[in-house]
């Protein structure tokens, strides 16, 4: 009598991808985020302006770095719509004669790739040693926390001025080259990977009893797979809404950088640097030099801000 072919069980079938997509558009945030005005409208800014600051090449009607192309007597010309405007400069030029709306597309990519290459850097030390510390326990938790709480005893921005300055003391002149952007992205990222590694911990320290973790032990996986292939997926949704969080202070942060000096030159501005500049000539009336800098900076941390704001509350079960 010929035997019958068990039949697949459901886990072994694979998902088709229209399934996926299927139940992607049924999930619960989408429906959520849908139902949010604010929050869609936040989203679609930050993505405006990221995708603005990322086609800056092509988009920006000046090259503001292309130093040939500057004219000083272009400096300083108000808007465009301002009496003594000139209609190439919609934004107005500043004190170099850079027009002042592509400097912005320009200053905004730069302040975006180092605040995002940052919250990179913190996320991955903070995750790596939460996983660690939580998982291990024991004198290596302890020394990991200790450290973490003597950063913690410092602000934020101290931390970043401390090692900005330690960076460019040791990288003198012709040394520094084109380190700025290092620099800026070490310092950021240094000063905040303490709150992904607590976060981290708590949540591994929770799983490690639990049976999954248990049962991959005794079939011989090592802790290193345990951590990062099973107790990992466990903390992504925590993870995920501190690093759109530290999106936006990782921004603040390094435009407070450059305010003060330490950040980026001023041949190669960022927001930061073009508040600065312009807050020179704020009292000779060239308001525009500070204020359209300071609107798009304060625009874009709100909207990643109200995004940071509502993934928190979805995914957060404590707020639930």
């Amino acid at each position: 009598m010929p035997l019958r072919a068990s039949k697949p069980s459901a886990s072994a079938i694979p998902v088709p991808p229209q399934d996926r997509w299927k139940r992607f558009f049924d999930s619960d945030m989408l429906h959520a985020f849908v139902r949010s005005p604010l929050v869609m409208l936040a989203a679609l800014i930050a993505f405006i302006l990221v995708a603005l600051a990322f086609l800056a090449p092509w988009l920006a009607p000046h090259d503001p770095y292309d130093l040939k192309s500057l004219n000083l007597m272009d400096s300083e010309n108000p808007p465009s719509w301002v009496k003594g405007g000139d209609p190439r400069f919609w934004l107005g030029t500043d004190d170099q004669g850079r027009d002042i709306f592509s400097t912005i597309l320009y200053g905004m990519r730069s302040s975006v790739l180092i605040s995002m290459s940052a919250v990179g850097l913190a996320l991955l030390m903070g995750v790596s040693l939460g996983l660690i510390a939580g998982y291990r326990g024991g004198w290596v938790d302890t020394v990991i926390m200790r450290i973490a709480d003597i950063q913690l005893t410092f602000p934020s921005i101290l931390t970043a001025l401390l090692v900005d300055g330690i960076a460019q003391a040791v990288l003198k002149g012709s040394q520094l080259g084109n380190s700025h952007y290092l620099i800026l992205v070490v310092a950021i990222g240094l000063s905040y990977w303490v709150q992904y590694a607590r976060t981290v911990r708590g949540v591994a320290m929770v799983e490690r009893n639990k049976e999954y973790v248990q049962a991959a032990r005794l079939i011989g996986l090592s802790s290193r797979k345990i951590m990062f292939s099973h107790v990992l997926p466990n903390v992504l949704s925590p993870v995920l809404v501190l690093a759109t969080i530290n999106l936006a202070l990782a921004i603040i942060t390094e435009a407070t950088l450059s305010f003060l000096g330490v950040g980026l030159p001023s041949s190669e501005p960022s927001l930061g640097t073009m508040i600065q500049i312009g807050n020179k000539f704020l009292l000779s009336g060239s308001w525009w030099m500070v204020a359209f800098p300071g609107a798009t900076l304060a625009l874009l941390v709100l909207a990643v801000n109200l995004v940071g704001d509502w993934l928190r509350d979805k995914l957060d079960p404590r707020l639930r």
